[in-house]
């Protein structure tokens, strides 16, 4: 009788064991993902295992925990079938909804070129221009757009990586732009954390000012680590960049694409003639080469450089052998 007592016990025990496991596995599998962010960008790169997706899906904060999806793939036998690409989900997806995504593909349709050295207003009019993507934040005023990326208080300028973006036609502009801004972010906190010693900035954002410069000034890349010790040099001496295209930046849509000697006299905040140190903001979208060659200079003396007509420069220490090198390459100049 106690026997037959205690297997009545277990058997409800068991019966509301399976219940809970029943409603937690449905809770799990029909209630709405709570993404990062809407939409939510992520990439799945050739030869990511389903296990790796799920845990970087995990580390992302996009799914609660990696095993219910790794399982529910395997009971399905879909754990194979996972395909490489770029995708974007919305608010309201399951769990179940997100694994159909990942097995039946999100086929890369188009791609987006963010160029280096442009400016975020090149790259605003790019993106409207393109009737694939999505407008949901190009219309808005900086401010409001950096914001819906997770970057209140933070300008636009210098905060897209330049590279090349794939995604689904239809995709938002929200999504492309958060997935460029990430990734500067990052590689910026990168070069800063691997930075030489000594440099002149205060911060990462100071480097990244730098960078745009650079980027700007260097028509030939093997001249950029040049390019930067020469600017770094100046900081460190307390010169005056004395960089052209800041000044153009600072103009805006009143440079016509010839600098006088006037505009280098015209102050703004960002006429590295007439201020000292580091302009208030970037003046493009610098690339890695940028960032690694002013957080990584190479020593020397120099100073001064001119372009010589070529894409290449010539660099000096002095500024009797920089007012030559004018004179020869670039005759009848201001």
């Amino acid at each position: 009788m106690i026997l037959k007592r205690i297997a009545q016990i277990l058997a409800v025990l068991l019966l509301l064991l399976a219940m809970v496991i029943a409603g937690f596995a449905w809770s799990l599998f029909t209630r709405p993902l709570q993404l990062p962010s809407s939409p939510y960008a992520f990439e799945v790169k050739s030869g990511m295992s389903l296990s790796a997706v799920a845990r970087d899906l995990q580390g992302a904060g996009a799914i609660a925990l990696a095993w219910p999806m790794i399982a529910m793939a395997r009971l399905q036998g879909t754990d194979r079938s996972i395909k490489t690409g770029n995708y974007e989900v919305e608010s309201g997806i399951t769990l179940p909804q997100l694994l159909a995504r990942l097995t039946q593909g999100d086929a890369t349709q188009t791609s987006f070129a963010i160029i280096e050295g442009a400016t975020f207003a090149d790259v605003r009019r790019a993106l409207k221009a393109r009737g694939q993507v999505r407008n949901t934040v190009l219309d808005l005023p900086e401010g409001d757009l950096m914001a819906r990326l997770g970057a209140s208080g933070q300008g636009a300028e210098g905060r897209f990586f330049p590279d090349t973006y794939f995604f689904s036609d239809g995709s938002s502009d929200v999504a492309l732009l958060r997935r460029a801004h990430d990734a500067m972010t990052q590689r910026l906190a990168r070069a800063w954390e691997s930075r030489a010693p000594g440099l002149p900035f205060a911060s990462p954002d100071e480097a990244l000012i730098l960078a745009s410069i650079v980027e700007k000034e260097t028509g030939r890349a093997a001249d950029r680590p040049m390019v930067a010790s020469v600017f770094i040099n100046r900081m460190k001496r307390g010169m005056r960049l004395q960089t052209d295209p800041t000044v153009i930046y600072g103009m805006g849509d009143d440079f016509d694409g010839n600098l006088r000697r006037r505009d280098l006299e015209t102050d703004t905040p960002w006429n590295t003639y007439t201020r000292d140190g580091l302009p208030p903001t970037p003046i493009s979208l610098p690339s890695q080469a940028s960032l690694d060659a002013v957080l990584h200079p190479p020593p020397g003396e120099y100073l001064y450089f001119v372009a010589r007509g070529d894409g290449t420069s010539q660099f000096s220490t002095n500024l009797t052998d920089h007012n030559r090198a004018v004179a020869k390459f670039q005759r009848g100049g201001r």
